[in-house]
């Protein structure tokens, strides 16, 4: 409904996505500045931060364009209309992910391909079976990743009743600290993205297999193929997160 709603202005939608295209477009804009200035930022090359960008941009674009509006399921909750979504005979973390649909966020895919592309032109790499199917695995690994993340700060909110920005510090927060090389940032930090909120998994641990470069914590070699199992316990750990908050709405009351 949402998507025919849409398409009923399809100047408006054109219009739409590339502003979201141009917006999210500004963060790459920032890295080339850098790079004007630089060879390398932490021993990477534009081509590989590049890849490090283009793989979590086009992630993160995947997850919100099916997950982005779980953002607002802390208004719900507090005006009570999420008792409308009770009644209706389908899940309702599908009726929450659908509400407003905003299929201007396939701008934020598309940025991230064109990124990914041009990374993938530019790379020295020497290409194997194993590394051409990690790449996509990854992506798609890494939009599960962030959809979890979208689900947990959606179940969080049945709690605290407006938590989006936290959520928005995962997600997007997330997205902008995996655009740079892992070499940059405290160990600390990269333990936390790796072990806590498994974020590493988006892209660096992949990416780094696909560049053939170290691991900065050592971790063993098939954890750079891990970002499926990551996914799949992030996506149960996360449903089972929604239902328990989903068994603790009492409503309004009005």
């Amino acid at each position: 409904m949402w998507i025919r709603s849409t398409m009923a202005y399809r100047a408006s939608f054109a219009m739409t996505a590339l502003g979201n295209f141009a917006a999210t477009a500004l963060d790459f804009v920032v890295i080339l500045l850098m790079f004007s200035q630089i060879d390398r930022l932490g021993g990477y090359t534009l081509p590989e931060v590049a890849l490090l960008y283009g793989t979590t941009g086009t992630s993160l674009g995947l997850a919100d364009l099916a997950m982005g509006s779980m953002e607002r399921l802390g208004r719900r909750i507090r005006d009570g209309t999420l008792d409308t979504l009770l009644v209706r005979p389908v899940p309702v973390l599908a009726q929450v992910a659908a509400d407003r649909f905003a299929l201007r966020r396939v701008g934020r895919v598309a940025q991230g391909l064109l990124v990914l592309g041009w990374a993938l032109g530019r790379l020295d790499v020497a290409w194997t079976p194993l590394k051409i199917a990690l790449l996509p695995l990854s992506v798609l690994s890494g939009a599960a990743i962030f959809a979890a993340i979208f689900i947990a700060g959606a179940a969080f909110q049945f709690w605290a009743g407006d938590a989006s920005e936290v959520q928005n510090a995962f997600t997007y927060g997330g997205n902008t600290v995996l655009q740079y090389p892992p070499s940059i940032f405290a160990k600390d930090l990269v333990r936390g993205i790796t072990f806590v909120v498994p974020l590493a998994f988006v892209n660096w641990l992949p990416a780094l297999r696909i560049l053939g470069r170290d691991d900065p914590l050592g971790l063993p070699g098939w954890a750079d193929f891990a970002p499926p199992l990551v996914a799949a316990a992030s996506c149960a750990l996360a449903g089972a997160l929604w239902r328990t908050a989903l068994r603790s709405y009492r409503s309004t009351g009005s």
